[in-house]
């Protein structure tokens, strides 16, 4: 037992090791800890309901991927959503895209739902994603990063590849931008 913590002491020591490989978290628990996380940036980046499965598997690959290649010099949650952030960009950037509709699977029989309710958190939810598409991309991703999945402004501008600086200017163009249109559709908070 002693002879195996001592391997594992020097293996976390060893600086020439990448940061993830001397944890070596499995491919399994980096989608169970940051899924949920990725599903929710990828819809706020404009990726339609019925894409997103597929372009977080194309996020997860690519994880999985590049894991042995991984430096530690951002975090893991940082360095999974910089690529989420790239493969929505190029999703959005593809020529071919689908304009299917797909239909929320009908609710539990055992669970209280109250269809007003839902109704009302549908239409919050089409009129902030409506809003947030008339959104330029790069502030789109500062504004979806930092309001929304509560990101430090450090890490939304490491994941965005811009200086610091730069992040904060976008988001507060991004406000602007949504403050007026929220005011042309007489959206009160």
């Amino acid at each position: 037992m002693q002879a195996a913590l001592s391997t594992d002491r020097r293996v976390a020591a060893d600086s020439s090791v990448p940061a993830l490989a001397q944890v070596a978290p499995s491919p399994g628990d980096l989608f169970r800890e940051h899924a949920p996380f990725v599903f929710r940036v990828l819809r706020r980046l404009g990726v339609a309901e019925a894409d997103i499965d597929d372009v977080c598997q194309d996020v997860f690959i690519a994880v999985h991927k590049g894991l042995a290649r991984f430096e530690g010099r951002s975090s893991a949650r940082t360095w999974i959503y910089a690529i989420a952030v790239r493969r929505a960009a190029n999703h959005a950037r593809r020529a071919f895209r689908r304009y299917e509709r797909v239909t929320e699977a009908p609710p539990d029989s055992g669970s209280e739902f109250d269809p007003g309710e839902a109704m009302d958190q549908r239409r919050a939810r089409a009129l902030l994603d409506s809003m947030l598409e008339a959104l330029g991309d790069d502030q789109r991703q500062v504004f979806v990063l930092y309001e929304l999945e509560e990101l430090s402004m450090r890490e939304v501008a490491e994941i965005v590849g811009c200086p610091l600086q730069t992040a904060y200017g976008r988001l507060r163009a991004a406000r602007r931008e949504l403050q007026r249109i929220a005011a042309e559709l007489g959206v009160t908070r």
